[in-house]
């Protein structure tokens, strides 16, 4: 079935593009929250996903890179946003109980550079393989598992020595 939706929206059926965006909105749209750590800049990024994947969709050669591909374009209209976004004053915002855990883990990612933060998210949160990181990255494959396991010795050091992190 979703092969089926996969080969549409490359054909460019608008309603198998909105269908794939569906499949994936939520990781879609904290992948954004997180690089923008804003949920109106998140929405507004989400937004011109949908409009560039209606655009573009055609582009794609090969199925089995259609998620790839939207990731790719979710990233670049993230750092499009970051680029014309002018400078604001960070307001501390209250989570709810049940994203206790959540914050606590972007309290800890907040030590780490966008890139690095880039990488985390797509390897942990999103559960990309590494070879699909590159890809995405235009960087080795060897570079992502070296840069993951700085990165990983990095936040652990930090947790570390920060007892009231979690």
């Amino acid at each position: 079935m979703e092969c089926e939706i996969v080969q549409r929206a490359i054909r460019g059926d608008h309603q198998a593009i909105l269908s794939l965006i569906e499949m994936d909105e939520e990781i879609l749209y904290r992948m954004a929250f997180t690089y923008l750590k804003n949920e109106q800049d998140a929405l507004d990024v989400m937004q011109d996903l949908v409009y560039k994947a209606l655009k573009k969709m055609h582009t794609v050669k090969q199925h089995e890179y259609v998620r790839t591909w939207l990731v790719r374009v979710l990233i670049n209209c993230c750092k499009d946003h970051l680029r014309k976004r002018q400078p604001t004053v960070a307001i501390k915002e209250h989570h709810q109980v049940e994203w206790g855990i959540y914050s606590d883990m972007e309290r800890l990612l907040e030590h780490l550079s966008l890139s690095e933060q880039q990488l985390v998210y797509m390897k942990y949160f999103q559960q990309l393989k590494n070879k699909e990181i590159a890809e995405l990255n235009q960087i080795p494959e060897g570079t992502v598992k070296s840069k993951l396991h700085h990165i990983l010795k990095k936040l652990r050091n930090f947790a570390g020595e920060k007892e009231d992190w979690l």
